[in-house]
């Protein structure tokens, strides 16, 4: 038996220290990303139509403590509050959609929801087109200008949130990645041109990935401005900035496309990050969003 061994047998069976490493232990994975994964809802978004009760119960079930709100199914925000809790479920965080000027409505439905974090899934300044495709098309040509009024209304925003008793998060997609010419791109603009006190990002690693940027080398040189991160894959193809059309990425299973979170785990628990969301885009063509949803929590446990 070697010194280290030997050590390591001593400890074991000596009551106070074995007591002292069960704990070191626990405090381990309580702290480790995986050990109390979350899920978006958006990920089942159609259920949470049909049975917002059933689909948070088993959510539950798989093993999800945390959800994330993207909408209130077909509930109100205080019935789906009571859903949450009824199902055993804690809901830190909602996004909502920052469109208007007076966003006390919005912090109305969050203290309902009783989250913390209130997040635009996407922020425009200027306005956007009347239709899906308008949309897609503006967020998709927006200028360095453009990401600067965004900075603006994002710190505009969360001094509001603030006030109101809430945390501001802005979440990417992968278009604020895209070249705006002279090496600048408009998510670093978010970042350069936002309060660091007042505006805290949530990282969708999965868009981030294709669009060919890496999310450690973010959470390196950005502590304590990521609160939340999406985890999320995708079919492995070249990178995109595209968020719809031909050269829009596929989404699938955790573990089942290119993205590797260990080291992304690993960089976001050191950068401050509190809340893991698995979140998978449709289409579903291989099995059921829940079934989706129990093979990403799997990925997501077996890190921690």
């Amino acid at each position: 038996m070697s010194i280290r061994s030997s050590r390591r047998s001593f400890l074991i069976n000596t009551p106070a220290a074995a007591l002292a490493l069960a704990a070191g232990a626990h405090r381990i994975l309580a702290d480790s990303p995986g050990a109390s994964p979350g899920i978006q809802l958006y990920t089942v978004g159609a259920d949470m139509q049909k049975d917002p009760a059933g689909t948070l119960h088993a959510l539950r079930q798989i093993g999800y403590v945390y959800v994330e709100a993207a909408g209130f199914g077909s509930l109100s925000p205080a019935d789906m509050r009571k859903a949450i809790d009824d199902a055993g479920l804690k809901c830190p965080s909602a996004h909502l959609r920052f469109s208007s000027d007076d966003p006390t409505p919005l912090f109305d439905q969050a203290r309902a929801l009783g989250v913390h974090y209130v997040v635009s899934s996407v922020l425009m300044a200027r306005p956007a087109g009347s239709d899906m495709r308008g949309t897609i098309n503006a967020l998709s040509s927006q200028t360095a200008d453009d990401f600067k009024r965004n900075a603006a209304l994002a710190n505009d925003i969360a001094h509001k949130a603030k006030a109101a008793g809430f945390q501001y998060a802005y979440h990417n997609h992968n278009f604020e990645f895209r070249d705006l010419g002279g090496g600048k791109i408009g998510y670093d603009i978010l970042l350069a041109e936002t309060d660091p006190d007042l505006v805290k990002f949530e990282l969708d690693c999965g868009w981030m990935c294709v669009a060919g940027k890496n999310p450690v080398d973010y959470f390196k040189q950005h502590p304590n401005r990521y609160r939340m991160i999406h985890v999320k894959d995708f079919v492995k193809g070249p990178p995109t900035t595209d968020l719809m059309g031909a050269n829009r990425p596929k989404g699938t299973e955790l573990g089942r496309g290119w993205i590797d979170y260990h080291p992304i785990f690993a960089a976001a628990q050191a950068a401050g990050v509190q809340y893991y969301f698995s979140e998978q885009e449709p289409p579903f063509t291989d099995m059921t969003p829940l079934a989706a949803a129990k093979v990403d929590y799997e990925y997501m446990h077996s890190i921690g």
